[in-house]
C-alpha cells in the first residue's frame, strides 16, 4: 500500500488494487507542482471529497470526467454534482460503507463546515465528513477538516485503525496539541500522518509538535509526491 501526499488535505491512495484520490485541490494548491498533475491521477479509480470547500472539491469533477471515475462522498453533494455535470457518483451516508472494489469505504461524522461559493453567496453542500478506508489487512482514519469530536472514541472502537491521517494545521482545523490529543484519547494508531497544514503561513509549519507528543506513534511527515510504503 502506498500513501502520497498532494499538499494541503489531499492524499494519493493506493491500495488493494484501487487508486483513491482524497480531496485532490491540485490546480492553484501553492504546494503542488501543477507539472506534475498527470502523475499524481494516473490510474485513478475513485476520487473520494470529505466536504465542499474549494481546497478539498475543486479539482474532484474535472478529474472524475478526465479519467471516467466515478466521486465518492455524502449524498447531497453527490446528487448535486450528478446533475448539474452529468459525472457517475456513489453518495452515501454516515454510518454507511461502500465497496469500491476490494476497499471498504465507511463515512463519518466530523466537526467543520461544508459549502461552496456561488454568486448569491454560499451554497451548503451536505454536511462535511471524514472516511474509514480499509483494505489489504490495514485500515485508515482519514479524518477530514475537523477538530476533536467524542465520536473519535465509537470510530476507534467499530474500525480499529492503525493509520492516521489527521488534519492538523490549526486555525481552520484542530492543530498539532488537538490532533495529538485526538491519537492519544481515542485511538491505538501504529502511523499518524498530519494533513491540512504547511500550506499558508496561518498553518502550523511542522508536526514536530505532534510527534513529541506521540512517542510511541510513528509521525511521518509527508513530503509532497513522495510515496509512503505501509507493508
Amino acid at each position: 500500500m502506498k500513501i502520497i501526499w498532494l499538499g494541503h488535505a489531499g492524499f494519493r491512495i493506493e491500495m488493494a488494487g484501487e487508486v483513491l484520490l482524497v480531496d485532490p485541490w491540485l490546480t492553484g494548491n501553492p504546494m503542488f507542482p501543477e507539472a506534475r498533475r498527470d502523475e499524481a491521477t494516473a490510474g485513478v479509480t475513485h476520487v473520494l471529497v470529505t466536504h465542499g470547500h474549494s481546497d478539498h472539491s475543486n479539482d474532484a469533477v474535472e478529474i472524475a470526467k478526465a479519467a471516467g471515475v466515478p466521486v465518492v462522498g455524502i449524498y447531497d453533494l453527490m446528487s448535486w454534482w450528478g446533475e448539474q455535470y452529468g459525472i457517475e457518483t456513489v453518495g452515501f451516508n454516515k454510518g454507511g460503507t461502500v465497496a469500491l472494489g476490494d476497499v471498504a469505504v465507511t463515512l463519518l461524522a466530523a466537526s467543520h463546515s461544508s459549502s461552496v461559493a456561488s454568486e448569491n453567496g454560499p451554497v451548503y453542500t451536505g454536511t462535511e465528513s471524514g472516511f474509514m478506508i480499509a483494505g489489504e489487512g490495514h485500515t485508515i482514519y482519514f479524518s477530514g477538516d475537523t477538530d476533536v469530536m467524542a465520536d473519535m472514541e465509537v470510530f476507534a472502537d467499530l474500525h480499529a485503525p492503525d493509520i492516521g491521517i489527521l488534519s492538523a494545521g490549526g486555525y481552520f482545523t484542530m492543530g498539532m496539541k488537538r490532533a495529538a490529543y485526538a491519537a492519544k484519547r481515542f485511538f491505538n494508531f501504529k502511523t499518524v500522518i498530519p494533513s491540512h497544514y504547511r500550506t499558508f503561513p496561518l498553518l502550523a509549519q511542522s508536526a514536530e509538535e505532534l510527534a513529541t507528543a506521540l512517542p510511541d506513534v510513528e509521525v511521518i511527515e509527508p513530503e509532497v509526491l513522495e510515496a509512503i510504503v505501509i507493508a
